[in-house]
């Protein structure tokens, strides 16, 4: 059954258009909140978090509105990353988590994540279920007068994420002689980041930082590193960090203004965690876009890459189900499951801190642990609802590129689950793939 407002990662798309309108908003805390009110012998919790948008006032009101009418009290965070909110929903025992962000999208953008008591992502069925929920006339759950819930602030979320978060660096260990440029791409990083990193000993210097509704991600953060890698050379810093809008990925940059990757990330910790015997399950758990160059790396540690679809919540299912500690996205979605339930940039950060600190090793010597083969990843817009993957010739252009690589390649042509864009990527000879997606962008285009 197709999923009439859940995408790849909760409900996304343009304020005040379907489905991210105050009345969805409202429907949906409606529907949730009759979900998880389990039984009505006691009060039921719900938390929320928001990033930066301006929209998000819009939408946490209307959220408010909706849980309360179904007798469920609401705790408000304010600004907090999205993986804060999935922590503090297992650590005040909440029946529901929500995070208000469209993650690494532009400001006009914003969604509704979802996370179980657990602080684990929904799963395809609970999804499901809230859904038709939402399509049914609400008026015999609502809750009695006497029954409301209540919303209340609570002052000092941040402050309880901030020492969880620094809590899984080493005591032993300092930041005193680092040099840090830290870009919180203006979302809900803003105070956080900077914050536990000056408190563990960093020099810390901090960039966009101003939130003001309309900033975020643009033209900085984990969507925009180059910004960062300038800023690390410019000011001598030992090197930068980058996170997206709500901090559940991380971009890494070194001394010398090079990027690293979400792969290279997950080979540095992997192997590290391999070589004190921290790595469950001897596996590493990524996603199709990850570089074949990772694979062949965690294949010279005798450690495997156990690939799953594009998405966190995938690498997480995946986890889950076979035991693997470490997962993540090349994009910058580092999930340790030891630490947290979903991907959180400023816990990963933390973790290749300790690694860089132990080592006495500049990020340059240390985070690049293998040579990656050429991959090119090309982002082809489309109108919203569109499919031209299904149409003929799109099919019969993926198939005479995957020929023409003969084994010496690999191509992935996919929409993306939240934007209405189609990603080309191809890995191989450069001058080969270059042709390749230019070939496969132009088709599509012809076909919107």
């Amino acid at each position: 059954m197709n999923k009439k407002y859940f995408g790849t990662d909760g409900v996304r798309g343009t304020t005040n258009q379907f489905p991210i309108t105050a009345e969805t908003a409202m429907r949906l805390g409606m529907a949730a909140g009759r979900y998880f009110r389990r039984t009505d012998d006691r009060r039921h919790t719900v938390v929320i978090g928001k990033d930066t948008r301006l929209s998000g006032y819009m939408i946490e009101s209307a959220l408010v509105a909706g849980f309360t009418s179904m007798g469920i009290d609401v705790f408000q965070f304010g600004p907090l990353p999205t993986p804060a909110v999935a922590t503090l929903t297992r650590s005040l025992r909440a029946d529901l988590g929500v995070m208000i962000t469209a993650s690494h999208n532009p400001f006009e953008d914003n969604g509704i994540k979802l996370f179980g008591p657990d602080g684990m992502k929904l799963n395809d069925d609970a999804e499901l279920q809230i859904e038709s929920l939402m399509e049914r006339d609400p008026s015999d759950d609502l809750a009695q007068p006497r029954n409301l819930g209540r919303a209340k602030r609570i002052d000092d979320a941040q402050a309880r994420y901030l020492e969880i978060a620094k809590a899984t660096f080493p005591r032993e260990l300092r930041l005193s002689d680092l040099r840090i440029v830290v870009d919180c791409a203006n979302g809900s990083a803003y105070k956080v980041a900077p914050t536990a990193l000056w408190e563990l000993g960093a020099e810390v210097i901090p960039m966009n930082v101003k939130p003001d509704g309309f900033n975020i991600n643009d033209g900085c953060g984990a969507v925009m590193p180059q910004l960062m890698a300038k800023e690390v050379v410019r000011e001598r810093a030992d090197l930068g960090i980058a996170f997206d809008g709500d901090a559940d990925r991380l971009i890494i940059c070194d001394e010398k203004g090079q990027i690293v990757d979400g792969d290279q990330l997950l080979g540095l910790i992997a192997g590290e965690w391999n070589q004190k015997g921290r790595l469950k399950k001897k596996s590493v758990v990524s996603t199709v876009m990850s570089n074949l160059g990772l694979e062949h790396y965690l294949e010279s540690q005798k450690l495997k890459l156990d690939r799953t679809k594009v998405g966190d919540r995938y690498v997480l299912e995946r986890m889950r189900k076979t035991g693997a500690n470490i997962g993540g996205e090349q994009s910058g979605h580092l999930i340790l499951s030891d630490f947290s339930t979903t991907g959180d940039g400023l816990i990963a950060a933390l973790q290749v801190l300790e690694i860089l600190v132990r080592g006495g090793k500049r990020a340059s010597e240390a985070c690049r642990v293998f040579e990656p083969i050429p991959q090119i990843l090309k982002n082809v817009r489309v109108a919203r609802g569109s499919d031209p993957l299904s149409t003929p010739k799109v099919k019969a252009a993926i198939a005479k590129a995957d020929k023409q690589l003969n084994g010496e390649g690999r191509i992935l042509v996919r929409a993306s689950g939240t934007e209405p864009v189609i990603r080309i990527m191809a890995e191989g000879d450069r001058d080969v793939i270059e042709d390749i997606i230019d070939t496969i962008a132009e088709v599509i285009l012809a076909e919107v």
